[in-house]
């Protein structure tokens, strides 16, 4: 029987500030849920504020994919395993000057295994973000999908997107709101097909909890009392290939504390590493 102790623990977190974030009692959460890797997004700072301030977090070390802006986007991965490799960027120099890709490989001779942390943009600020946010998706199908055919990842990140209506509060008047546009959950849906050519990847969440809905919420706005009555959005996955994806046993949103707009969602995978 495999505990959950036993599990390799990994989270995703928008931190909407690094530098927020770890004021508000982040890195004594991990120090008492010791997870084995947390992939954070939204990390609004630059190489030079992470230098002797958060290269390590609760004895995590860490690797960043820091955007060209100041205080803008910004990716991580935190990880007590050493990679054999790290990734920065996925070749798209639009997306890669924002800092919204950290691969962190982790292969021996008898596998090829990546965790990727990222950030996909959000278009909520208007026309031209939004036309930006389908420039990259299209551009992470295809890179998710050349990199499926030579190794095995999770996929950790805000995604920006809720796939169905179970994944948000009020579908209803958000039908037309980036985020849950017919356009949006459609590229969910061919990623997530069973087709290989087109998809084949899992929502790992999805796949524990078939019928959440409240309970899967991962961001809430700031506005008015939408973390009080729990209008939110799962907007925050774990995405992974069907081989790592069937190693999932179990997933938490912790709520107990609010590190930023977003929650932890940890899984809970039955490897070895």
């Amino acid at each position: 029987m495999t505990t959950t102790s036993s599990l390799f623990q990994l989270t995703s977190l928008n931190l909407n500030g690094i530098r927020s974030a770890t004021t508000k009692g982040l890195e004594a959460w991990l120090a008492t849920m010791r997870p084995d890797c947390i992939c954070v997004q939204e990390l609004k700072a630059q190489q030079t504020d992470i230098a002797g301030r958060f290269e390590t977090l609760a004895e995590l070390p860490g690797w960043f994919h820091c955007a060209e802006k100041k205080g803008y986007s910004g990716v991580g991965i935190y990880s007590r395993h050493a990679p054999s490799d790290v990734i920065v960027g996925f070749g798209n120099p639009e997306f890669d000057a924002e800092g919204r890709y950290i691969e962190a490989r982790f292969d021996t001779p008898q596998r090829k295994l990546s965790i990727i942390s990222s950030y996909f943009p959000s278009g909520s600020s208007g026309e031209e973000r939004q036309a930006a946010k389908f420039r990259f998706l299209d551009a992470m199908h295809a890179h998710l999908m050349a990199l499926k055919g030579e190794r095995d990842f999770i996929l950790c990140g805000d995604i920006n997107i809720a796939h169905t209506q179970k994944d948000i509060k009020n579908w209803r008047s958000n039908q037309k709101n980036s985020g849950f546009t017919p356009e949006e959950r459609a590229w969910m849906d061919q990623l997530l097909s069973d087709d290989p050519a087109r998809g084949g990847l899992r929502d790992v969440y999805r796949q524990l909890e078939p019928e959440a809905t409240d309970a899967g919420y991962t961001w809430w706005s700031n506005r008015g009392q939408a973390y009080a009555n729990n209008v939110g959005w799962r907007i925050d996955y774990h995405l992974a290939t069907p081989a790592l994806a069937a190693l999932a046993r179990s997933s938490s949103i912790y709520k107990g504390e609010k590190f930023s707009d977003h929650a932890p969602l940890t899984v809970g995978y039955d490897w070895a590493f």
